[in-house]
């Protein structure tokens, strides 16, 4: 059997600022798309002299490459009109491109550089496949950004702008961003471009200026669901999905709040002084109302009880992938009707 040569998440980065010469079929994957575009851009950017000259960079589309698999490898192995390098940038769609990646990998390397472009893929999926067990191409995942990579993204533009962000809005910014690498670029930008000139960012700059779809609609779904108001779950999912959070980001936004919850019970049951007000990160105003609910509603042995309900939702949704947003609006409302009862 072939040896898998995937490049780990982590190592991504630091093939995306040094590619490998000896690599050069490159699959960008995942579902954060907009981490996936600022890869892809990076890695033609480094191929070409000229990302507008038409001779140094071609673009393809799947369509035209399921109907002449051989258009890959004629344009990969085209030597530039007037010298320079040479890159192809692939779109992978609907159709199966795998045929022609395959072909072109079965052929010695050239030194032109073809990046393929794609959404989130399987683990089966043929074209992942293929480009995981070839040694001349790289397959790079691009999942969501965890909090160590939206540190770094937050320290990187705010250290471009001139600025700096006190801690209490940094705690306040990290759990509005992350559900989509561009997205988070986008409102961080927006925060630094509102308090330009001022030198430090605050509370009050971050409440003013950030309000990212994914992830308020992430929050307000699962505060939904642990107020125990089923009723209101189907408006809220379809506020996510048109955000386009995955599925993995709404199981991931319900163990997070989960957690918290089972914290702050735990220590409203043992006797400790405990409110909202004084809870970090700060509560956004919105979810007030839901988080105080919930904690009337739920106890910490019952809360207990939902983190392995959870984690078993989890498993099942990583086990049978085609059934994962079904699976998740179950755990969902199982949630909510079971936070409704407690209440009545």
């Amino acid at each position: 059997m072939t040896p898998m040569v995937a490049v780990k998440a982590s190592d991504v980065d630091a093939f995306v600022a040094r590619p490998d010469p000896a690599r050069p079929v490159v699959l960008v994957f995942g579902p954060d798309s907009g981490l996936v575009s600022e890869r892809v851009n990076a890695l033609v950017k480094a191929s070409v002299d000229d990302p507008n000259d038409p001779f140094s960079l071609v673009r393809l589309e799947a369509e035209e490459l399921s109907a002449n698999p051989a258009r890959l490898i004629e344009e990969a192995q085209t030597i530039p009109l007037f010298g320079g390098r040479r890159a192809v940038w692939a779109k992978a769609g609907s159709r199966n491109i795998a045929p022609a990646v395959e072909a072109l990998l079965a052929l010695p390397a050239s030194d032109c550089r073809v990046v393929i472009e794609a959404g989130d893929l399987r683990r089966n999926a043929p074209l992942r496949v293929v480009c995981e067990r070839a040694r001349n191409a790289a397959a790079l995942p691009c999942y969501a950004d965890g909090e160590r990579e939206l540190a770094r993204l937050i320290d990187n533009e705010m250290r471009d702008a001139g600025l700096v962000l006190k801690p209490d809005a940094r705690a306040m910014l990290m759990p509005l961003l992350g559900g989509d690498r561009a997205a988070s670029r986008n409102e961080i930008r927006k925060l630094a471009l509102y308090a330009r000139g001022r030198g430090e960012v605050g509370v009050d700059d971050v409440t003013a200026v950030v309000s990212d779809a994914s992830a308020l609609a992430l929050d307000e779904l699962v505060d939904t669901a642990f107020a125990g108001r089923p009723a209101e779950l189907e408006t809220q999912l379809s506020k996510v999905r048109a955000a386009g959070s995955s599925v993995g980001s709404i199981f991931f936004a319900a163990q997070r709040q989960l957690a918290q919850l089972h914290k702050w019970r735990t220590a409203i049951e043992g006797g400790a002084p405990f409110s909202l007000d004084g809870v970090q990160p700060p509560l956004h105003f919105r979810r007030k109302g839901l988080v105080e609910a919930a904690l009337r509603q739920w106890n910490a042995a019952r809360l207990t009880l939902a983190m392995a309900e959870l984690a078993e939702a989890v498993l099942a949704s990583r086990r049978t992938p085609a059934l994962a947003d079904t699976i998740a609006e179950r755990a969902l409302l199982s949630i909510a009707v079971k936070a409704r009862r407690a209440a009545a």
